[in-house]
């Protein structure tokens, strides 16, 4: 690779940061709905033709920075998980001794809460409403995943280690939905253990979108709190031993 085309591949890659840092702050002004490239341009001192060479369209700039918040999500998620998990297996009490799996389940919630009050906005546009005239393509799904993955990693291990009690059998006429749930985030259990998991997992998001989004005010005042008690209680939901 020439000098000269990396030197112009470094300056797109900052020109992009530089786009998609001014759409976040429009995200938080405007709303996803209120994203525009003809302001973006304007406060990069930029005629409007020219950033349609590194995004096309709004939706292709959406689409970026759902990718990218969906990938830090995920960071996060997976940071927490091998921190939780190391510091299990460095220990030498009853944690340890069953893996951590509750404790990681909880470092895991701990991690996406922590990134949705730190990122509202780009917690909204992933999980709040719908921007009206907009679809994710599929190239969102690795990313959107990326989260899913690791809650799906550590019930598969407790699953395998025996340290698993599942909430009881699953419907079948739920079997095909669980099937794909498995295909989708590679996960090798029975129906029985991927249904709770799942359960949990979407009241995990549940309970972050409800104190994001005002449902806890004048309400529910510890909040770090009744999310641990929370999660406690979903994590035991999806079998995991507290």
């Amino acid at each position: 690779m020439s000098a000269g085309r990396t030197a112009r591949e470094r300056v797109r890659a900052e020109l992009i940061r530089e786009i998609t840092g001014i759409a976040r702050r429009q995200l938080a002004t405007e709303g996803a709905a209120g994203l525009s490239l003809r302001a973006v341009a304007r406060e990069m001192g930029m005629v409007s033709s020219a950033i349609y060479r590194y995004f096309p369209s709004r939706d292709d700039l959406l689409t970026a920075l759902i990718i990218d918040g969906y990938n830090a999500v995920g960071e996060a998620v997976e940071r927490a998980d091998a921190k939780a998990r190391a510091d299990a297996e460095a220990g030498d009490g009853a944690e340890a001794g069953d893996g951590g799996f509750a404790g990681r389940w909880l470092a895991v919630c701990r991690a996406v809460r922590g990134w949705a009050l730190e990122h509202p906005h780009e917690y909204a546009l992933l999980y709040g409403s719908p921007v009206p005239g907009y679809t994710a393509p599929d190239d969102t799904v690795p990313a959107a995943v990326r989260d899913t993955v690791v809650l799906a990693r550590i019930i598969g291990e407790a699953h395998a280690a025996g340290a698993l009690e599942p909430a009881g059998p699953c419907p079948p006429a739920l079997a095909g939905d669980m099937a794909r749930v498995r295909a989708a985030v590679s996960m090798d259990v029975p129906d029985e253990v991927v249904a709770p998991a799942l359960t949990a997992w979407a009241g995990l998001y549940g309970t972050v979108s409800f104190e994001l989004f005002g449902q806890f005010n004048n309400v529910i005042e510890e909040r770090a709190a009744y999310f641990d008690h929370t999660m406690t209680l979903l994590g035991r939901l999806a079998g995991l031993k507290a």
